[in-house]
Parts: C-alpha cells; sequence; structure tokens
C-alpha cells in the first residue's frame, strides 16, 4: 500500500503543480506557476503525505487528525510565499502584511488547481469562491488580500477561469484592492 500511494501522490503533486503553471501562464506569472509547490517533493513533506494519502483531499488534514499536527505543512506554509500563513508575524506591527501581487496570484491559481485535482468532474467555476468563503474565516490573512482573493474568485464565478484570469484582470484587481 506504502508504494502505491507513493506513486499515487507523486501523480497528484505533479497533476497540481502542472495546472498552477498553466494558470499561472494564463495570469501572466510563469515563474510562479514553474517553480510552484517544489517543496513538496523534499522527504519532510513527501512522505508524511505519501503516510497520509487519500486522493480525495489532503493528506495535511488526515496527519492533523491522527497527530494534531503536520511536519509536512509546517514545512510547506514556511517555505512558500503563496499560502498566508507564510506571512503572519506575531511580533511584527503589522503581522499580516499584504501579499505581493506575484504571490497573491500564485495563491489563487493554487486554489484553483487543487479544487480541480480534488473534484475531478465534480469542480465547477463556482466552486472554488464557496470553499473560500468558508476557509478565510480560520485562516489569518491581510483584510486587503482576502478582498483580492475574494474579489477574483467571485468574478471566476460570474464569468469562468478563462475571462477572468488573465495579467491585466489580475492587476487591475490588485490595483483596486491591495493599494
Amino acid at each position: 500500500m506504502y508504494l502505491k500511494n507513493m506513486f499515487l501522490h507523486f501523480g497528484l503533486i505533479t497533476h497540481h503543480r502542472w495546472l498552477v503553471f498553466k494558470l499561472c501562464l494564463k495570469a501572466g506569472e510563469p515563474w510562479r506557476g514553474f517553480t510552484h509547490d517544489l517543496s513538496k517533493y523534499s522527504p519532510t513533506e513527501f512522505f508524511e503525505s505519501v503516510k497520509y494519502y487519500t486522493g480525495t483531499h489532503s493528506p495535511i488534514t488526515e496527519a492533523k487528525k491522527d497527530k494534531g499536527y503536520s511536519l509536512a505543512w509546517l514545512h510547506h506554509k514556511g517555505r512558500n510565499k503563496h499560502h498566508a500563513e507564510y506571512w503572519v508575524d506575531n511580533t511584527a506591527p503589522d503581522e499580516t502584511p499584504v501579499i505581493p501581487y506575484k504571490y497573491a496570484v500564485e495563491m489563487i491559481c493554487d486554489k484553483l488547481a487543487a479544487g480541480m485535482v480534488y473534484m475531478k468532474k465534480d469542480f465547477t467555476k463556482e466552486y472554488e469562491l464557496e470553499y473560500w468563503t468558508k476557509e478565510k474565516e480560520k485562516i489569518r490573512i491581510n483584510k486587503k488580500t482576502e478582498e483580492f482573493v475574494t474579489a477574483v474568485l467571485t468574478e471566476i464565478a460570474k464569468n469562468g477561469i478563462n475571462k477572468t484570469l488573465t495579467k491585466a484582470n489580475m492587476k487591475e484587481f490588485y490595483k483596486k484592492y491591495c493599494k
């Protein structure tokens, strides 16, 4: 079972990265897509994720249920600037700064790709907005960044990914909500 999960998890994260890359290309951030989530192949993240692999949701959730924490998540969020948790600093004057543009765009692409990977044929253009509406209440994120993500996902829910996820649109949304 462990060997099978290794191959399945490798395929899942590689597929996820491929989708993020394609979405980042649309949004005008190809380098962010190319380098996205490389830490998932590190031993700390990869082997814990294999152990808790389900294929239907993040293995991090399962690790947290079992152990109360996830070493993979602690490692991942500390190395990947597209996660809101990377930017939290309880001792800084601004504990949750506005996430810089390129990482905020990568965050949106990451969320969309995760929904596509786990929901498969059931993914809809509205799915990620519905998920985000629940998720944002549980994370610490700068209000401006939260509004940016919400606005983009709302636009995607209305008009779809192809019409919304363009470099011009992302820059316009970011300027409106984060500047």
